[in-house]
């Protein structure tokens, strides 16, 4: 009887692993922008801030997208393709929800923005589809 131990690499040689370090990345990015200048990450979601009491909502919300980008770094750097993978899919419910609240806020005439929000999620579930089928 022979016995196969087939060994699953995943990890710099897949395109999954590279778009989910770009959203990772990207979110990292996202988040420092709030903490830093909560006023430019909130137009850049889509809801300005209107006054100044509104500020530490945008940091508020920066160390959690930081969060989010940083929770899927070791696991990434430890190559676990499943735990990353239920990670990720379940991280989609944040430019989903994104998405409706800038639908709701500003209507459905805000293009750029439901774009940006629309995008991600349809990206995140596309790297989703491919971590698990790898």
């Amino acid at each position: 009887m022979k016995t196969i131990n087939k060994t699953q690499q995943w990890g710099i040689r897949s395109v999954s692993f590279w778009m989910t370090l770009f959203i990772a990345v990207g979110i990292i990015f996202v988040g420092a922008r709030f903490i830093i200048s909560p006023g430019t990450g909130a137009t850049g979601y889509g809801i300005p801030i209107i006054s100044k009491e509104d500020l530490p909502f945008g940091r508020i919300k920066g160390i959690r997208d930081i969060f989010s980008g940083v929770v899927l770094l070791p696991l990434l750097l430890l190559r676990m393709r499943r735990a990353t993978a239920w990670v990720f899919t379940s991280a989609i419910t944040v430019p989903a929800a994104d998405f409706l609240i800038v639908l709701s806020t500003n209507g459905p005439s805000d293009i750029s923005h439901l774009m940006i929000h629309g995008l991600t999620a349809a990206y995140m579930v596309i790297t989703s589809f491919l971590l698990f089928k790898s």
